[in-house]
């Protein structure tokens, strides 16, 4: 069977990469990237005995070898510099580790070579302080995802969407969009959850196209995530540390590639971008998942994204109401407003021990509560 579309290296290096984490499932992997079983353990067998090299349809000369002297190990270390002007000593160190250097030197002799060479900035540096983050326990609980500030084009302007797995830091997808609309943003939705399923949450904030004004936060971008099974949740207005891992990343995007990078349409940043996503989840280490990389710690989800939306069902001793046109539903006689984005879809009132209170459902997800004492629906 052939590799997706995209570039077949880059599927290649993330395939392998996600294979080789603890507890992978090749047969899973291969569902999802489109492959054969003969084919994965081809380019794994490959890649084992020569490395990403392996991975290539022609033999070319390894750009590394094991056996250096200390002036080539220094040469390494200002290349691999070059290569990513944004890591430090450590990223560096676990880089040359994982390129199977031997000997290699200590992360302060590889920040004094760095110092040598003129390649450390002290204000930057200052900035760089550790602290600690809640994760979530295993990949796919919850994604975050988000644009980042948008900048202008030759014609148009660039809003980069960025959807990152919160227990693993895998980087979902990177698109360059023209704009932050939900066409736009759910095409990229499907093309993600084609190739790694469907997470149990995804978190955004409360602007479009995921936040509403009003009461509650449902657009139709979030119902259509709740009829595909997925929760979606909002971080508080002004808060943005609810999202700090994709601020995070948004963060090393600006310091590892919009700063040094220029183009002038959306496809050159898309192909500034693809690769860069590659180096992120498979080759640069991560400071909070102690200089892993997050592809070591995460595999697509085994709840496949479904290519017709599942019928919406509710049990025999629901209330099922009919969303109108305007965003209500009409119950012993009065009205009560759900939301435009339920238009025309149904939802169920189910009872509670409380007399009067029900709780409000779409699909298996709770919406809101319906108090028939205070006509009040919260």
């Amino acid at each position: 069977m052939p590799w997706k579309e995209v570039s077949t290296m880059s599927q290649r290096l993330e395939f392998v990469t996600l294979a080789a984490a603890e507890n992978a499932n090749i047969r899973h992997l291969c569902r999802c990237y489109g492959i054969s079983p003969t084919t994965a353990y081809k380019w794994l067998h490959r890649y084992a005995v020569r490395g990403v090299n392996g991975l290539t349809d022609r033999s070319r000369r390894p750009h590394h070898s094991p056996s250096r002297s200390a002036p080539d190990l220094e040469a390494a270390i200002v290349e691999l510099r070059h290569q990513h002007p944004a890591w430090g000593g450590r990223k560096l160190h676990r880089r040359l580790a994982d390129l199977n250097y031997q000997a290699i030197p200590s992360v302060s002799t590889i920040t004094a070579v760095l110092r040598r060479h003129h390649l450390l900035d002290p204000k930057e540096s200052a900035k760089h302080r550790p602290f600690q983050r809640f994760e979530h326990a295993a990949p796919n609980d919850l994604w975050q995802m988000d644009f980042k500030g948008d900048f202008k084009l030759l014609q148009g302007r660039c809003y980069p969407l960025t959807i990152l797995d919160d227990h693993s830091r895998f980087a979902i997808a990177l698109e360059a969009c023209a704009i932050n609309s939900r066409n736009i943003t759910q095409n990229a939705l499907i093309k993600a959850f084609r190739l790694y399923g469907l997470p149990q949450r995804i978190t955004c904030d409360n602007g479009p196209p995921w936040g509403a004004r009003g009461r509650g936060y449902y657009t139709g971008l979030g119902v259509w995530l709740l009829r595909l099974g997925v929760d979606i949740t909002h971080s508080r207005p002004h808060h943005p540390q609810t999202q700090g891992k994709d601020e995070r990343f948004h963060r090393t995007l600006q310091v590892e590639v919009l700063r040094y990078q220029t183009a002038d349409t959306l496809r050159q940043w898309q192909l500034i971008f693809d690769p860069w996503r590659l180096v992120y989840n498979t080759e640069r280490p991560h400071e909070a998942l102690n200089l892993a990389v997050p592809a070591s710690r995460y595999q697509p989800s085994h709840r496949r994204y479904p290519e017709q939306l599942p019928p919406i069902e509710y049990a025999t001793t629901d209330v099922v109401r009919k969303v109108r046109g305007y965003g209500h539903i009409k119950y012993q006689g009065s009205e009560y407003h759900i939301g435009g984005a339920f238009r025309d879809l149904h939802v169920a009132l189910r009872p509670t021990t409380n007399d009067g209170l029900f709780h409000v459902f779409f699909c298996n997800h709770q919406i809101g509560n319906l108090d028939l004492r205070d006509h009040k629906l919260s």
